[in-house]
């Protein structure tokens, strides 16, 4: 077992430090020029001044002396300084890191919990009217974009039924203490929640229908039901364990999929987290912030993944790591 984690976490370092190094060529190689953008904010700069801005940023060197310092400075936990906040970038990450991850991981909770119920009760009637409603609400999850999905809830829930706050994390007058700041942050993070999940609630209410409809043909189901089992625990005891199987999978690989839709979602609800900083990174050409917040999203993907192989390892005793 130790052998089996000491591999993995070798290929993960290795894939990050790949990852890191790719992030920073295509960062640096898109158009726009850093010191042009903050000369632009400051109502213009001389010649003199952005020469020397881009002597203190080290934007004057050569493209590979700036990633072998760059790569230097990841290694010793160095982030780097934000062009635009004057600030380091760790410190703008750790500020923003607590709402992303309540959105992402309060988004893949509901999203897994509910798909997988809803495709285990559709699974029980495969003509019935239940799974033609998941079926529909499936292929809506999936042509719909988030962005598109957020902007409707909010005319919906704004304009004509007021009932949700529609833009920020808390209130104007919040106190950020106690019991009622936590449920102000619950009740604005209810469509946020909704938004990014429903694309992927989509997903897994298809994957778990056919999954438990592919296991309740299996021999031990029917053996289960001749044995004179409640039909409640021949689905939820037998039947959902091996089915889960692949949503478990599929929640795994596609966590960097609800952090990329979070990007979209954090800049349609005002919501204070590492998305509206990353889009903010791209406009004012801030490639220090950008590439913490691309490096930081790596690391979640690559620690999601290795997890996911340990939930697997839980879930189905079966299988046994080499």
């Amino acid at each position: 077992m130790s052998r089996f984690i000491l591999s993995r976490l070798l290929r993960a370092v290795a894939l990050v430090a790949l990852v890191v190094i790719l992030n920073f060529l295509l960062v640096h190689s898109a158009p726009g020029d850093p010191v042009q953008t903050i000369a632009g904010t400051m109502g213009g700069m001389s010649e003199a001044a952005m020469a020397a801005l881009r002597a203190q940023y080290g934007l004057d060197k050569p493209l590979v002396v700036q990633l072998g310092v760059y790569m230097a400075q990841v290694l010793r936990g160095d982030l780097g300084f934000s062009y635009f906040y004057n600030v380091p970038v760790t410190q703008l990450i750790a500020e923003r890191v607590p709402a992303t991850l309540l959105l992402v991981i309060a988004s893949v909770v509901c999203a897994t919990l509910a798909g997988t119920f809803l495709g285990v009760l559709s699974a029980r009637k495969p003509n019935g009217l239940l799974s033609q409603a998941v079926t529909l609400v499936s292929l809506v999850g999936f042509a719909a974009p988030v962005f598109w999905i957020g902007i409707m809830l909010i005319i919906l829930f704004a304009s004509v039924w007021p009932i949700f706050p529609v833009s920020g994390m808390r209130a104007a007058d919040a106190t950020g203490q106690g019991w009622g700041d936590m449920l102000d942050v619950a009740w604005h993070l209810v469509l946020p929640t909704v938004t990014l999940s429903l694309i992927h609630l989509a997903q897994y209410s298809r994957l778990a229908r056919a999954s438990m409809l592919d296991v309740l043909g299996a021999d031990y189901i029917r053996t289960a039901r001749a044995k004179g089992l409640p039909e409640f625990w021949v689905l939820y005891k037998h039947a959902l364990r091996n089915a889960v199987l692949p949503v478990v999978t599929l929640v795994g690989l596609q966590f960097g999929n609800v952090l990329a839709g979070a990007i979209l979602v954090e800049t349609v609800f005002n919501w204070p987290g590492l998305g509206r900083l990353a889009a903010d990174a791209v406009l004012q050409r801030d490639y220090p912030t950008l590439l913490g917040i691309l490096l930081f999203s790596s690391i979640v993907v690559v620690v999601m993944n290795q997890l996911t192989d340990l939930c697997y390892r839980l879930v189905d005793p079966r299988i046994k790591t080499s």
